[in-house]
Order: C-alpha cells, then structure tokens, then sequence
C-alpha cells in the first residue's frame, strides 16, 4: 500500500473526476451541468435502490464508481467526438490511474457479467432521469438523451422508469 504523500496525490489525481463536466450537457446548453462524478454516484444510488438480489452488489457499485475513471485524462467522449481510439485511450489511463482497478475496470468493458450489462444500463438510466430533471428546470428540449437512454435499457422495470 501506498504510504503518505504518494497515496495523497493518488487520491487527489483520483478526486478529479469531480472537476470532468458531462460533455452532452455542457453541449446542451444546460446551466451548471453535472460532474462525471455526480454521474457515477447518481448511477450508485440507483444501484443501491434497484439491484437485483441475484447479482453482487459490491461489484455492482464498484463498477458504477469506477467505470468512467479514465475520463479524467481522456475526457468525457460522445458519440460525437472521435472515438476510434476510445478503449485503448481508456486502458492506458486506467493503468496510470488505478492499476489497482485496471481489471475490474476491463470486465465492465467487455460488458460479459451479468453485473457489467446491469451497470450499463444504469449508466444510461442515470442520464434519461437526468435529462428529466434538467427538462423540468430549465425546458432545454433534451429528448436525444431520453431516446439514447432508451434505446439502451432493456430491462423492464428500468425502462418504466424513463
């Protein structure tokens, strides 16, 4: 384990996701857009909420804490932007940030657990609320996230809730 000023600045290298704005809503035109952070927590309080009793919670929201991590050097990518070199980019700033994580955070990418495909779909859950709240705040016609969301969630009971 990492000791003194070595574990501070991984923690703070780590803490920058809080500074990543969410590409789509800053494009948008939304005022005081999320963070990927406040994204990756959102997508934890869905876990706790909503996660199946037969999957592993514990992975579940280890993925939702971890998945976006590389954005801190990568960037927030939509679709967009150039993403031809996406997974690669991501492998690599996994590997400087998180080494530690690297291979829980390349099973969520293979999307291969049932935990992985629940997660993705969090992911996508977690932006159609919020493009309901941003909607209702500020009337910004937002209905390209909603159709994105849903044409990713699959799972019934999530989908209602879109």
């Amino acid at each position: 384990m990492l000791q003194g000023h070595a574990m501070r600045d991984e923690l703070m290298a780590l803490l920058e996701l809080k500074s990543v704005m969410r590409t789509g809503w800053v494009r948008a035109g939304v005022e005081q857009p999320e963070s990927v952070a406040a994204h990756s927590w959102g997508m934890a309080v869905l876990a706790l909420r909503l996660c199946p009793p037969e999957l592993d919670l514990q992975t579940v929201l280890t993925y939702c804490l971890i998945h976006d991590l590389p954005e801190i050097i990568v960037g927030d990518l939509t679709p967009d932007d150039d993403r031809s070199t996406k997974a690669e980019d991501e492998h690599a700033a996994m590997a400087k940030l998180a080494p530690q994580w690297l291979e829980t955070f390349e099973t969520y990418e293979r999307q291969d657990t049932p935990e992985a495909q629940f997660v993705h779909q969090l992911d996508r859950l977690d932006m159609g609320l919020q493009a309901h709240v941003y909607q209702n705040r500020s009337g910004l016609d937002l209905n390209e996230f909603l159709k994105s969301a849903k044409s990713v969630v699959s799972d019934p009971l999530l989908n209602r809730l879109l």
